[in-house]
This record gives C-alpha cells, structure tokens and sequence, in this order.
C-alpha cells in the first residue's frame, strides 16, 4: 500500500509528533440516512468494521516539528473519504476549534467527493466547508492542504484548491472529476499532482519522506506574526509619499529590511552604463539576493488561475532574522501574466496573515508575445497594481536590475522603493524609445542618457529613496 492510500490514523503519524482528536461530533441520523437510501446503514457499518472509525475524516490538534495545528485527516477506507452530514459538522467543529485557538488548519484530504446516499444534503456540505475555511482566512490563519491520493471532487474544490498554501503528493490524483466520471478520451495525466502543479493549481509535489519537515517549516512561516504598530516612516522629498497600508484586521508590521546590495557599488557615469551594467549576466540575480537574504525559506506556485511563471517570478516566505518576511522576485526574465497573478495571490496572502513583503524588481518588461496576451497580460498587471496599492502590510521593494517600464513598475513599492548601483529604471526600454522615435538603432545608447534612468537620476527625480533603513548595513544609492 502506497503511502498516500494508508489509513487516515496512519498518515497522521507520518506527519504529526503529537495528536489528540477532537470530540466527535455525532449527530442522530433517520434508519438508512436522510434520504432512507436502502441499505445504506449497512454500508456505514462494514465501513467502521474496516476501518475502526465512525465517519470519513478524523479532526484533532497535533504538533508537527513542534509548531500546533489542527489536522484534519481523511480516511478514504470509510466510503471512499465522502462528504456527508456528520461528515461536515465535524470539520465545522474542527474549523471552530482552530479560530478559537488561533491555530492553523491542515486539511490532510483523500477523498471521492460527497457521499450519493445523502444526495444534495451532503452536496450541500461545500457549503458549510467553504464557509469556514473563508471565516479562518479573515482571522488570519494560515491553511495548508495536502493531496493525497485521491483527491477529487468537492473535497478537492474546498478543502485542497481553497487552502493557502496546496502540498502533494507525488503520483497522487488530483483533480474535480474522479477517475469514473471523466469523458472516455480524457487524459489521465492531466488529473495528477504534476499536472495541477503545472497547471498553478499546487504550490509544490512533496515525497512524503520529506512531508513533515516540509509541512513543519510551512506551519512556521505561516503561524502568523505578533501584530506591530511601528511608526510612520520619514517620506522621501519627491512626488510620492511612502505607501501607507491598508487598515485590516491587525495593526501593521514593520516592514521588512532593505537586502544589501550584491554587486557594484559605485554608480554608472552613463544611462548607457547603467543599462549595460543591468544587462550584464554577471550582475546578481534573484536568486542570490534571496539566498543571502533569508536562512530559510519555501515557495509558492502559480496563479490559481491555470497558469505558472517558474522562470520569471519567484515568491514565497522566509525567515529573515528571526521573523517571517514575505517575497516576490523578478529575475532578470519577460514576466508572464501567470507571474503577476502569483505575486498579486502572496501579497494578499500576507496581508491577511499581517506579514511585510519584500519585492525585487528585475525584468525587462512584462511578456509582451501573442500567447501573453490571449492569456490576460493586462489584466494581469491590473491585478498586481491593485494588489500592491491595497496590501494590508508594508511593502519594500529593492530594484536589482532591469526596471522595464510598466511590467516592473507593478512590482515595486510606491514611496518605499530603492535601487543598487547596477540598476536601471525607465519608463520604456531605450531601444523601443529609439524606435518610437523613429531615430536610428545607433542612437539607443543617447536616447538612454535622456531618459534619465540611472539610480542617481531616480533619486533626484523622487522615484525611488535614499536615506539609510534601519537595519541595513549600507546605502543603496547615494546622491552625486
């Protein structure tokens, strides 16, 4: 027996150091169920004679590598892990135990979907779930979903696809429609964790030897931070004042410390320099600035909305002295609509959880190509402007790069911007500039020193600030 098809007792142990269930929650049920579905008793009965429990999912609080969370494992053996009545009133009570005790939810989900002999009154349990998974988002705790094998139907559609944070296993199916209920001609590849992972539907595919440790750092990032009310900072002579964030249901944290610069550390003589300097494949990427940035730290994929840019995006969270700090980072690469939509998805995931966010502008500009556009490009970038104007958490942002035009521009932080020496930002690639123009190619490099885009030229310009951060080491841009 795989892994993923262990009894919902047994997958606890894999995962937890410590459990201790829940009061079951067993509501009197009419001979046969709700709908007096012939037989159906006998069913339930043969079901707890094999699995030794009374209903689909077993609902407890447990320690997983020493963090506290309330688990909610299913136990496929019980009428293939369906939703029923009895079935909802205890994840209800799960979900309401959770939000008393502020603790995060781990749904650990193998299930078929929702139980046939209840008909619409167990359909109508999504309902319910959907409900407490939504009241647990507003309080600000964090849900982690992990996919076992199967997951589908409206276990899938709540408790797995709703969750913050979507962990599977490998191999494991994953998707609306059951194996039984696709059309014939479907391709049973396109219903697995890969698939969905791919699809941006999952954060990442887990082995599960890996699982508690992974489902341990999660829970640690994402436990939430101890609301903060800092004060206001200093605005920057210029155009924009620092953005102030939304009032949501915590006071806001203070915002994360700006990353010390990686690479050059004396400005360019030239908008030509600085655009070369830029361009330069030996200049640091995104990658590096992370690594240095944060002594751990996990990822999140995709949009949700069908779509992942694992090339040209890179969010998550991770701890940065000590405390979480929320990211999303160009690097270097067209950014596709998929990545806009991921980095609009963790800003307002970190507000709910009240963790600041650090954004690293590098890009060239957004995709700009035909399948970019069929897949939403403007709306995309609408959506990560909007997301960074109302965040509930202090955003800051650090431009490593290239800052080309409005696909970066969405990235960064109104009033809380800063630049490295190696950067540049512009409201159009110099070339394009050229070309709109109508000046020849060889007059791209003049066409840069007048678009005023070095970092000394934001500075003086308001676009991005100077002064030193608390907590950083250096400055990133000095006025000449």
């Amino acid at each position: 027996m795989t892994a993923q098809r262990v009894s919902a007792r047994e997958f606890i142990a894999l995962v937890a150091d410590a459990f201790d269930e829940l009061p079951r929650v067993e509501r009197e049920s009419r001979p046969d169920g709700p709908l007096g579905w012939p037989g159906y008793d006998a069913s339930r009965e043969r079901a707890a004679r094999r699995t030794g429990e009374s209903e689909s999912v077993v609902c407890g609080v447990a320690r997983v590598e020493g963090v506290r969370a309330v688990l909610i494992a299913f136990e496929f053996g019980f009428l293939g892990g369906s939703l029923g009545e009895r079935t909802g009133d205890r994840l209800v009570a799960a979900y309401a135990y959770a939000r008393e005790h502020r603790l995060p939810v781990v749904p650990l989900v193998a299930t078929g979907g929702s139980r046939m002999q209840e008909g619409m009154l167990a359909l109508t349990q999504l309902q319910r779930v959907a409900r407490e998974s939504a009241l647990t988002r507003e309080a600000g705790l964090a849900q982690i979903a992990v996919l076992r094998d199967p997951t589908t139907g409206g276990g899938w559609a709540t408790l797995g696809a709703g969750a913050d944070v979507v962990l599977a296993l490998p191999g494991a199916q994953v998707g609306f429609a059951g194996s039984r209920v696709r059309p014939p001609d479907a391709d049973p590849a396109a219903y697995t964790a890969e698939a969905q992972l791919a699809a941006g539907a999952a954060d990442a595919v887990v082995p599960v030897t890996e699982l508690r440790d992974v489902l341990g750092r999660w829970l640690r990032l994402l436990k939430g931070t101890t609301p903060h009310t800092a004060a206001p900072h200093a605005a920057v002579p210029g155009p924009q004042a620092p953005m102030e964030p939304v009032p949501g249901p915590q006071a806001p944290a203070e915002p994360a410390p700006v990353p010390r610069a990686l690479g050059a550390t004396d400005l360019p003589r030239t908008g030509r320099d600085a655009v070369r300097r830029a361009r330069s494949p030996r200049r640091p990427r995104a990658q590096a600035y992370l690594d240095a940035y944060f002594t751990d730290r996990l990822a999140i994929s995709g949009d949700r909305c069908g779509g992942a840019d694992p090339e040209g995006m890179l969010c998550g969270f991770g701890l940065h002295q000590g405390r979480t700090v929320a990211y999303a980072a160009q690097t270097g690469a067209a950014t596709r609509p998929a990545g806009y939509r991921t980095a609009a998805r963790l800003i307002r995931l970190a507000g709910r959880l009240g963790v600041p966010v650090l954004t690293l502008v590098d890009t060239p500009g957004a995709a700009n190509d035909a399948e970019a556009e069929r897949q939403g490009a403007g709306a995309a970038i609408a959506d990560l402007f909007g997301a960074v104007a109302t965040a509930r958490t202090p955003l800051t942002t650090l431009l490593i790069g290239e800052g080309g035009s409005g696909g970066a521009l969405a990235l960064a932080a109104p009033g809380r911007t800063w630049a490295t020496p190696d950067s540049y930002f512009s409201v159009i690639a110099p070339e394009s500039a050229a070309a709109i123009l109508k000046r020849p190619p060889q007059e791209a490099e003049a066409t840069a020193d007048q678009l005023r885009l070095r970092p000394q030229d934001l500075a003086e310009l308001g676009v991005i600030r100077t002064e030193p951060v608390p907590g950083t080491q250096d400055n990133h841009v000095h006025r000449p």
